[in-house]
Parts: structure tokens; C-alpha cells; sequence
């Protein structure tokens, strides 16, 4: 495994969403170079994207440039790549949320789609030499067989925001067949921690508890999650920036990893650990399954423990405890 390179130029897209402005911190307390790239959408509250890359700026080793603007905008993206010559590109822009994509499909086809085109036909051109980039756990839609591998079928997707995650791994395929680029897709399984995305569940629930207002718990709370801890998520973005993908039996340098906790949880388990965290007991209210929703998600991390000889590992107990602390914090919240 080849060790991060500091020389680099690290472009991070979404480097104001929650994995981006972990990711583009590790880069720069690493000592090396990073061009962020967010829109700033205002699906969640822009105040905490704002938020985040102010804790950026105040990071004093490597170097951070911001550049506010849109992945579907292709003559933008180009003149980003045009001027400062990124040697890997970490794609974490997108339109995120499974329910958010059954009312709102035309966010989902802009970003994920038109503008993921637009990272492969600029990676293309620039001579990028690993493209890097968000897939999710979603992709696995309605499996059933446990835990997931990046080798089972996943065209049955009970989401738009999946389908449009799929689509990105057979786009990133073709080019790097056709063209001799370099990608590796990560699944992402349910990250959370401080500073994470609202509509999450950590962060949803604990506003309600604190609210004293009711959560809201679908499928009667018979579900399960691989909820996997945001610095564990980087660990693994990291191992394999410098890491280009061998080429596979037909010549692309490509591959897909699962980066999950290797453990779901069942939900209210993951409830009474964020309870005993904030020191509050929840309010429930109780649901059927939604549309989008699956029962259970579970990572096999095998491909990565093999390639990096890596897993995360931090139990909710301990990944919780650190988000309680940081939203009594950043809300002022006191006993």
C-alpha cells in the first residue's frame, strides 16, 4: 500500500458537507494541498456548512482554497481543474437522502448524474490520477442476503438517490475502461457523528429529545443499521487515495469497497445508546416502514481488510458519546 502523498492537490467536492469537511481537514493536518468545492445548497441548514468551513480555516497545516459553485455547471468544474491541476479527486457532492428523492427527483438527476458526468469528462481531460467517490449502502436496495458484498447483484434499487449511486459505478466503469482512468467507488453505510448531516438519525433524534418532541421510529423499530462512525469513513477515504485500483481482467483500473462498521444495530438500541449519551429519555412514536427504507443494512468489509488491513471498529457507544458532546456544545444546551 503506497503511503499518502503530501505533494499531491486533493480537489474535495461537497468540502462543506459532513464526510467532506473531515476528509479535507485528515488531508490537510497531513500536510498537503486542498481545492473544496460545494454548492452550499440549502437542504439542510447552510449555517452549518458554514460552520464547518470555518473549522477548516483554522486548521494550520497544509493549505485550503474554497470555491463556492455547482457540479452541474460543467464550464465552472473545468476552469476549477484548469487552474489547479488536482492530481486526486475526491467526489463527495451529491444530492443526498433516500425520502428526499421520492418528492424532489429532479435534485437527484442534477447533481448525481449530470454532474458526475461532468467530474469523469473533467478527470478525463486533466490526467487525474485516482478519482475517488461517494457511493452508498443503498445500492444493495432490497438484498436480503447478509452481510453485503461488492460482488452481489444490485439492480433492484427502492430508491431514486440509490439508483443514481448505481449509475455512478457503471459511468465510473466505462471511463476508466475507455479512457485508462483510474476510480474506486466507496459504499458508505449510515455515517454519523458531530457535526453531522440533520436529517441523519443521530442528529434528527437528538434535536427532538432535546425538543422534548417525539421521534419518530418507522417499522415499529425492526430495522437495522451498519451505523458507521465518521472518522472511520476518512480512515478509509484515505487508505486508498494514493491507491490507485489494479486493472481487472479486462483492463480497468477499478473497484467498489464497502466502508461499514461490519455490525448493524437495531434501531432502538442505537436510540437507547443517543438517550444514555444526552442524559434524556426519547419520546416515540411508532410507524410502518417507508417508501425507500430497507429492513437491514450490513457491510462486508473483507475487501478492505485485505487491500489496507483496515476496519472501523468504533462502537456506538463510544461514536454517540463523542456527538453528545458536540451538540450540547455547538446548540449551548446545559443541564
Amino acid at each position: 500500500m503506497k503511503e499518502f502523498d503530501k505533494n499531491y492537490t486533493y480537489l474535495v467536492t461537497g468540502a462543506a458537507g459532513f464526510i467532506g469537511f473531515y476528509l479535507s481537514k485528515r488531508i490537510m493536518e497531513a500536510g498537503a494541498k486542498v481545492i473544496g468545492y460545494d454548492n452550499m445548497n440549502d437542504y439542510y441548514e447552510v449555517s452549518l456548512k458554514e460552520h464547518r468551513l470555518e473549522q477548516l480555516k483554522k486548521v494550520t497545516t497544509g493549505e485550503f482554497t474554497f470555491i463556492k459553485g455547482d457540479l452541474a455547471c460543467k464550464e465552472q468544474l473545468t476552469e476549477v481543474f484548469d487552474t489547479y491541476k488536482p492530481d486526486v479527486v475526491v467526489n463527495l457532492a451529491a444530492q443526498a437522502g433516500v425520502r428526499y428523492s421520492i418528492d424532489n427527483p429532479d435534485a437527484y438527476i442534477q447533481s448525481n448524474l449530470v454532474g458526475f458526468a461532468n467530474i469523469l469528462e473533467c478527470c478525463r481531460h486533466h490526467d487525474v490520477k485516482h478519482l475517488v467517490y461517494a457511493s452508498s449502502s443503498s445500492v444493495y436496495g432490497g438484498n436480503t442476503k447478509i452481510p453485503f458484498e461488492t460482488t452481489d447483484q444490485v439492480d433492484r434499487p427502492v430508491s431514486l438517490y440509490a439508483a443514481t449511486k448505481k449509475s455512478n459505478e457503471l459511468m465510473a466503469y466505462s471511463y476508466c475502461k475507455l479512457y485508462g482512468m483510474a476510480a474506486t467507488g466507496l459504499r458508505f453505510f449510515t455515517v454519523y457523528g458531530p457535526m453531522g448531516r440533520p436529517d441523519m438519525a443521530a442528529y434528527k433524534f437528538a434535536k427532538k429529545i432535546m425538543a422534548g418532541e417525539s421521534i419518530q421510529i418507522y417499522n415499529n423499530g425492526d430495522m437495522y443499521r451498519d451505523f458507521t462512525y465518521v472518522e472511520d469513513i476518512v480512515t478509509g477515504i484515505m487508505n486508498t487515495l494514493c491507491n490507485p485500483p489494479a486493472p481487472d481482467d479486462l483492463g480497468a483500473k477499478y473497484k467498489v469497497y464497502n466502508i461499514g462498521n461490519n455490525k448493524p444495530e437495531k434501531l432502538l438500541d442505537f436510540v437507547a445508546a443517543l438517550e444514555k449519551a444526552l442524559g434524556r429519555e426519547a419520546k416515540k412514536e411508532f410507524l410502518p416502514m417507508q417508501p425507500g427504507d430497507v429492513y437491514r443494512t450490513y457491510a462486508d468489509v473483507s475487501e478492505l481488510m485485505k487491500d489496507f488491513d483496515f476496519k472501523p471498529d468504533t462502537s456506538i457507544e463510544d461514536g454517540l458519546g463523542r456527538f453528545a458532546v458536540w451538540f450540547r456544545e455547538y446548540y449551548n444546551i446545559e443541564d
